[in-house]
């Protein structure tokens, strides 16, 4: 629900009729953005790509690619537009979760944290330069339409990707040389609850109250 906060919530104001329809179209489009991109990545993983499984997670996963993607462009484009924006930023999140996980990459990145908001940030910096008609009167300037705004959204979207890629190998890297990057494989196994929270009574096997005094 915080998407809906951020997302609509940017128009600053629902005071006029105006502002009132800027914020209504981008609830509207940050709705059907994910729908099409979780039904599209469940597709993909239910029909296409093996084990051909229902994935409950990846569904979700592919809801949070899709709002994502749709971000950027939330009050530029129309919900046909949000619809497309979605269906890709499932398929670009699924492509991205396969392909660290090839034998050659091998990232370890569990929730898949790169593939839905690197990916689809990417994503969503360069859809606002295809998408959006100036016509309409709501701030688009997509190349689809004759517009000019895909250059400006490439060299920002590259900036960022330096700028955070910098900034990452500066302050990760050093971690890495001195074995601070990742935690041990037996604290890996036991899992961080167990190793780091308390109570541990909470993770117990047997309920309290049954086999101890609760």
């Amino acid at each position: 629900f915080g998407w809906y906060g951020f997302n609509p919530g940017s128009t600053g104001s629902m005071h006029d009729a105006a502002t009132a329809h800027t914020a209504g179209l981008i609830a509207v489009n940050t709705t059907i953005a994910p729908c099409f991109a979780g039904l599209m990545v469940f597709f993909l993983r239910a029909r296409v790509i093996e084990p051909k499984r229902l994935d409950v997670g990846g569904f979700c996963n592919g809801i949070l690619a899709g709002l994502v993607a749709i971000t950027a462009g939330c009050a530029n484009v129309k919900p046909w537009e949000a619809a497309i924006i979605g269906l890709i930023g499932g398929v670009l999140y699924q492509c991205a979760s396969m392909l660290l996980k090839r034998p050659r990459i091998q990232i370890d990145d569990v929730v898949d944290a790169f593939a839905v908001h690197g990916v689809n940030g990417f994503w969503a910096c360069i859809a606002v330069g295809f998408f959006g008609d100036p016509a309409e009167g709501i701030g688009g300037n997509g190349s689809l339409y004759g517009g000019n705004q895909f250059p400006t959204q490439l060299f920002g979207a590259m900036l960022i990707v330096l700028w955070s890629g910098t900034l990452s190998v500066l302050i990760f890297l050093p971690l890495r040389t001195f074995g601070m990057l990742r935690l041990s494989d037996t604290f890996q196994d036991k899992g961080a609850d167990i190793m780091e929270h308390s109570p541990q009574k909470a993770y117990a096997a047997n309920p309290a109250g049954e086999g101890e005094n609760a």
